[in-house]
């Protein structure tokens, strides 16, 4: 292995690299079973609202923007923008991992983003914009409608948040 061979390994893969990996992989496998199984097998596009619990139903909504319907558009070539988009922050997201990954949290973290991301861009590839049907309710009062996708996404953000605060919280401990 030549000495350049090296140098774009390291920006390919990190010693947090499988951990990732998988991570990823597992998130897209359930987010895009669970979009295949409401669609293809349920055919709950065809069903309208369905109720499953006293908080939560299944309707079927094909979001052409990004959360909350932000930067809407019906256009498959900006449903082409959008999934081009989500491959290269997790491309991003991938190097940042090899080359500055610091533990497990951060791993899962990226790991669930990236596959969150790349499960909703092959929605956006493949029915020209995400497949969302979790609708959360209470006291009259109705969430976003979301998918497994989304969970993973939020999931992986809220985790470098706390990174980062747990993070800047001990270097401060260790600098008195």
């Amino acid at each position: 292995m030549t000495s350049q061979d090296r140098s774009l390994a390291h920006w390919l893969w990190g010693p947090y690299s499988a951990l990732a990996l998988k991570i990823a992989a597992v998130t897209f496998v359930l987010d895009q079973a669970s979009k295949a199984w409401v669609l293809l097998v349920y055919e709950l596009q065809d069903k309208g609202r369905v109720k499953v619990l006293p908080f939560l139903d299944l309707v079927f909504v094909k979001n052409t923007g990004i959360s909350y319907s932000m930067l809407d558009g019906d256009a498959y070539s900006w449903q082409i923008v959008l999934a081009t988009f989500a491959v290269i922050a997790s491309i991003g997201l991938w190097v940042w991992l090899a080359r500055a990954g610091t533990g497990r949290v951060m791993t899962w973290a990226l790991g669930l983003i990236i596959g969150g991301a790349l499960g909703n861009a092959v929605d956006r590839v493949l029915i020209g914009g995400v497949a969302d049907f979790f609708s959360l309710h209470a006291f009259g009062y109705y969430w976003y409608i979301f998918n497994i996708a989304d969970v993973a996404i939020v999931a992986g953000v809220a985790a470098l948040l706390y990174e980062s605060f747990i993070g800047s919280r001990n270097d401060a401990a260790n600098r008195m």
